[in-house]
């Protein structure tokens, strides 16, 4: 019963990521930075996301979580405005968004790597 549960903190964890991400977008969103349709297309995603790696049952699943945090993430890094916007170049409320955006997808990054890894190295237990 104890590994079981050790199974899901990283799980728990990436979900956790991914809503964080999806705050910092808000963050982002509300400091006036500008997004092509409304509401932004990363919340929507990143929000979706973490609802699938909550509630899917299968032992990959975590490992969509990692993606979505390094898709966000490599979108920060090509953005032309992700790094400035990191900086305070636009101002503290922007830099306080993205910051927490770029926290967020990365701890949804590598808890769901850690959870994908734990899951296929410790098989289901079965319910006696």
């Amino acid at each position: 019963m104890k590994a079981k549960r050790l199974l899901v903190v990283p799980r728990t964890v990436t979900v956790v990521g991914l809503v964080v991400g999806s705050l910092g977008i808000a963050v982002l969103w509300a400091s006036g930075v500008r997004f092509p349709v409304y509401p932004p297309p990363g919340i929507v995603i990143l929000l979706v996301g973490a609802l699938f790696v909550r509630l899917a049952p299968w032992r990959w699943v975590p490992g969509v979580g990692a993606f979505l945090g390094l898709f966000v993430f490599v979108g920060f890094l090509i953005s032309p405005t992700g790094l400035p916007n990191l900086l305070g170049w636009a101002g503290t409320s922007v830099a306080i968004g993205q910051g927490v955006q770029v926290i967020g997808v990365l701890t949804a990054l590598i808890a769901g790597v850690t959870a994908t890894r734990a899951n296929y190295r410790n098989p289901a237990q079965t319910s006696q």
